[in-house]
């Protein structure tokens, strides 16, 4: 090979190189630009005649014990009900039981949850319209956004499983970490919540202003095992046996948002 087509090769190489590395970053920013607030999202937090409360989950750290505990496990426990119940364990073996071994049976409990998909829909729920006829006027006319009556949005899961209240929360603190938004799966919009953003009907039109409550659909895997504490002599860890997994999927609404669209015919 002469020289010149040794350049030609090695630059081709850098150049094979590099384009798997610009199309993911390409796919990353794509994924990060879904979970932005569009700008026909408003939010109505300070509006909002219904004061929902913040569903703010409690962080569950694992105490220096159970750390040492869950070392070299091959299923992370991210269950914050889980933690917490191995946190208030007191464990004191004595230094001197030797040969000493003991398993306590913890129930079997959903481990983790690992996340496959986190999909935006914007117009979840409808939750009000708003009308003006101009139709016979000679100006044009404007028209605001009011609630008519109070709509409660609720997320849910989409299919059975076992110790469903542990899954929605893990489910929520991942969708929660991974858009950044305001995740509840209760959200109240109030009768009379008004906005200031108004839309302009011409005369000889008629003015239609439609209002969604949007939601995140969150998919994944559970996966289950039964938990036991394992002695052995004075060392001790956590086992789990008969581990299994199961696809789930949820509704997750964005509290205090509301998706509008605006239409004139």
């Amino acid at each position: 090979m002469n020289k010149r087509a040794y350049i030609f090769a090695l630059i081709a190489a850098c150049i094979a190189l590099l384009l798997p590395a610009t199309s993911l970053s390409a796919e990353e920013k794509s994924k990060e630009n879904e979970y932005e607030i569009p700008s026909h999202v408003l939010t109505i937090s300070k509006e909002n005649t219904y004061p929902n409360s913040s569903e703010d989950q409690e962080v569950v750290e694992p105490s220096d014990l159970v750390k040492e505990m869950m070392e070299d496990m091959e299923n992370t426990i991210e269950n914050p009900e889980l933690i917490k119940m191995l946190n208030e364990t007191t464990l004191k073996p004595s230094p001197l039981a030797i040969g000493y071994r003991g398993m306590v049976y913890l129930g079997r409990w959903p481990i983790n949850y690992q996340s496959s998909e986190t999909n935006m829909n914007w117009e979840y729920q409808t939750i009000n319209k708003n009308e003006m006829n101009n139709l016979g006027g000679d100006t044009s006319q404007e028209m605001n956004y009011i609630q008519q009556e109070q709509k409660e949005i609720k997320g849910a899961l989409t299919n059975k499983i076992a110790d469903p209240e542990q899954v929605k929360t893990m489910m929520l603190l991942q969708a929660k970490e991974k858009t950044n938004l305001p995740l509840s799966y209760n959200t109240t919009i109030g009768k009379n919540t008004k906005k200031d953003n108004a839309y302009k009907v011409p005369a000889n039109k008629q003015g239609t202003l439609q209002a969604y409550a949007p939601a995140v659909n969150e998919k994944g895997q559970v996966t289950f095992g039964e938990v036991y504490i394992e002695l052995k002599g004075s060392n001790k860890g956590i086992t789990i046996k008969n581990v299994t997994k199961q696809g789930i999927g949820a509704w997750i609404p964005v509290q205090d948002h509301i998706s509008f669209s605006f239409q004139l015919k």
